[in-house]
Order: C-alpha cells, then sequence, then structure tokens
C-alpha cells in the first residue's frame, strides 16, 4: 500500500511504497504528498516593552522548501480528527486502498491557496481510479488562528475537498517513502499553468507498480507554525 505523508512544510509532496514481497499485483502503495507545505514562520519572538505586563508575539513567515525526509521513510500511525465531520481517522482506515495521498495543507498560506481548486480536482480524478486521499493541517492555533478546525471544517465545504482534511494539534506499518517533492512547477509568482505533473507522474507510477524517478524536484510552501515557547 503506498501513503503519501508530510513533514515541516505544507507545500509538499511524499510518496510511500511497502516493500514487495508479494507480486507486484498484490502489493498496495502508499502516497505521501508534502508538496503544500505551510508557508512557515520561523518561531515566534516575544518582544516586551513592559516586562510581566504586555508582550507583543512577533510572528515571520518564510518561503520553506520541504526537505528532512529520505526515501524509505516509514510512514507512522495516526489518529486525527475531522473537523468537518467530527470522526476520528487512523492510519488503518485506508489499508484496503491501493494508494494513499497524505498531503499537509493549512488554510492561510498563499502556495496551498494557490492549488486549492486543482488539488481537489487531482483528487477527484485519482480516487476515482482507487487512490484514497487525506489532508492535514498542523499549524499552531495560539499563532494563526485561522488554521483552526473550525475554519478547517469552512474551507473543507468551499472547495469541496472529497478527502477528509484532518487536524493534528501535536503535528507501524511497512510503508516506504518513495516521493518526495512538488506538485508542479507553478507558482503563486509565475505564469506556468496549474497541472500536477509532478504529482500525477508520481501516483501513476505508483499505481501501475512501476518505480518512482529518484530524481525529484523539492516543493516550496510554508512551514508548520508551532506554538510559540512559554517564557518563565
Amino acid at each position: 500500500m503506498a501513503v503519501a505523508a508530510g513533514g515541516a512544510t505544507t507545500a509538499g509532496v511524499r510518496l510511500f511504497s511497502v516493500p514487495r514481497t508479494l507480486p507486484a499485483i498484490r502489493t498496495s502503495s502508499f502516497v505521501t504528498t508534502l508538496s503544500f507545505s505551510k508557508l512557515g514562520s520561523f518561531p515566534g519572538r516575544v518582544r516586551s516593552n513592559e516586562p510581566a505586563r504586555k508582550k507583543l508575539l512577533v510572528i515571520r513567515a518564510a518561503r520553506t522548501e520541504s526537505q528532512g525526509v529520505s526515501l524509505g521513510f516509514r510512514a507512522p500511525n495516526f489518529q486525527l480528527p475531522e473537523p468537518l465531520t467530527g470522526k476520528t481517522w487512523t492510519l488503518e482506515d485506508f489499508e484496503s486502498y491501493p494508494a494513499l495521498l497524505v498531503m499537509f495543507i493549512c488554510n492561510h498560506c498563499p502556495f496551498v491557496k494557490h492549488l486549492k481548486k486543482d488539488i481537489a480536482k487531482l483528487s477527484n480524478f485519482y480516487m476515482k481510479k482507487g487512490l484514497a486521499v487525506v489532508a492535514i493541517s498542523s499549524n499552531s492555533v495560539a499563532t494563526h488562528p485561522q488554521d483552526g478546525p473550525q475554519f478547517m471544517a469552512e474551507d473543507a465545504k468551499l472547495y469541496n475537498y472529497p478527502f477528509p482534511y484532518l487536524y493534528d494539534e501535536d503535528g507501524r506499518r511497512p510503508f516506504e517513502l518513495v516521493y518526495h517533492g512538488q506538485f508542479d512547477d507553478s507558482r503563486p509568482s509565475n505564469s506556468v499553468p496549474v497541472t500536477g505533473r509532478d504529482l500525477s507522474l508520481a501516483i501513476d507510477s505508483v499505481l501501475s507498480g512501476q518505480p518512482v524517478p529518484s530524481v525529484q524536484k523539492p516543493s516550496v510552501g510554508c512551514s508548520i507554525k508551532w506554538h510559540p515557547q512559554k517564557s518563565w
């Protein structure tokens, strides 16, 4: 079974695959997508004009490339709620599918906003071919309340996401990472059409039992927004 999982960014694509110990026709693929990395913010810096009384939280956002996970990485189990329905999902819920695409996205990221309609479109297309899809948001609601569960549910309705959009407040199946790259070459700042070409080629390879090329372009987007550290 193939699954895609995300790392520290939300605009990235990662594809996991189980080691092939059975004939190709019997194995399944796990697709992980980190292509949609969240435009990241550096850890919040607290500045204080009046110590112990008034503090200003400064959040910095930066264009971040998805990285940090090597091919062959084993996808961890998870148990996450879906704000829209209240259902809790686990990795095992997707075990019967030939492949699973996991996208780490969020509401506010400009790179994700650039792709939302096409993410839904591509997901609908491949779900009809048997692919399972899930999206996860791991942003801190303390620094980015617009990425909280209530607004995630609204976004899922607005864009008619055909997949569960899960909330990871914190941020062992033998799935191995086989693709960790971008959605395509389109960016908010260029005129390249959104096609989903890179992710599509990876998914097609996994679903057909073919090897995924090892040369992969990193995704670009926002980093995950962590809760600011408390000062004591």
